[in-house]
């Protein structure tokens, strides 16, 4: 359950009255400026929203006599919003900070300015209340793209990513990544607050990446690009060997890259990682090697039978 007190404490929000509210219940992503209710139209009014104030809206509340001041702001109080939010360069009106009192509603004040607020109260209340799946795999952040690495236990995922990080890539979560869709075609992993910056080594033990490499090996959340399953090398199956056929796997409502890369004996695996995760890169960018590849042969074969056709 998200609280007032949860958005406080994240936001380093300043509390100015209804302390008895901080455990009012968050349960929608969206912010309301509530401009149109305070010239007098409720018919939409978003009360069950965060209400934020910008200049704007504490502008034209001058603007109105006493009396309406009284009748809104204690229609906006009625209907028992869980807070209010007064963006910077803003002064809060003492109706407000006597109503909080009344009704039990925390109104608090911001350090950043009404866009700033806005953002950021969007994307932490998307990452809050959106809807959690936890996959068992290691998440890192190989320049730039999220690669979640999957496969049995015992396969060396952690070891993987202690390479990695080795060599400069990030860690983002190892064992368990939570992950939530943050909007359609963006899905975002990360650590669970106890197992993040922790890595499980067998042999070793548990260690503290930030603590043997610096706080530049850790990343505290990804959008996840690529997924790789990692498995035992078996000649019996058929393993892509030209990249042709771009396969994908779907979390949420969003497809991502999916890639099966077989163990063996003699495999680099830290450096196949890192080499699918730059090819991926490059794919979202319009570079394709294997397609450029395929073109050239095809290419090639063109001018061979034209060759003989002309002999």
């Amino acid at each position: 359950m998200l609280t007032v007190q949860d958005i406080i404490n994240d936001h380093k929000l300043d509390l100015q009255s209804g302390e008895s509210g901080l455990q009012n219940e968050v349960t929608r992503s969206q912010v309301s400026r509530p401009g149109i209710e305070l010239a007098g139209l409720f018919d939409f009014y978003e009360f069950d929203r965060i209400q934020v104030f910008g200049s704007k809206e504490v502008t034209f509340f001058w603007w109105l006599s006493e009396s309406d001041q009284e009748i809104r702001v204690d229609m906006l109080f009625q209907k028992r919003p869980p807070m209010f939010i007064f963006s910077k360069n803003t002064e809060i009106p003492e109706i407000f900070i006597r109503k909080g009192n009344d009704y039990n509603i925390p109104i608090c004040h911001s350090k950043n300015k009404t866009s700033a607020l806005i953002s950021s109260l969007f994307e932490y209340l998307n990452s809050q209340l959106a809807e959690r799946i936890s996959v068992h795999g290691t998440l890192v952040d190989i320049s730039g793209v999220g690669v979640l690495i999957r496969g049995k236990s015992g396969l060396g995922k952690s070891e993987v990513a202690l390479e990695l990080v080795r060599r400069g890539h990030q860690l983002v979560a190892d064992d368990r990544v939570d992950m939530y869709q943050r909007e359609p075609g963006i899905v975002v992993g990360e650590a669970p607050e106890m197992l993040r910056k922790y890595l499980e080594i067998r042999g070793i033990g548990i260690v503290n990446i930030v603590k043997l490499y610096g706080v530049k090996a850790f990343k505290e959340n990804k959008k996840i690009m690529l997924v790789i399953d990692l498995e035992k090398w078996n000649e019996k199956n058929s393993y892509d060997r030209l990249g042709l056929d771009s396969t994908t796997i779907t979390f949420f409502d969003t497809e991502i890259s999916h890639v099966i890369l077989p163990i063996s004996e003699g495999r680099n695996v830290a450096s196949l990682v890192e080499v699918a995760a730059v090819n991926t890169r490059l794919k979202y960018l319009g570079e394709n090697s294997a397609k450029e590849f395929a073109e050239a042969v095809k290419e090639n074969l063109s001018k061979l039978q034209k060759e003989s056709e002309d002999k």
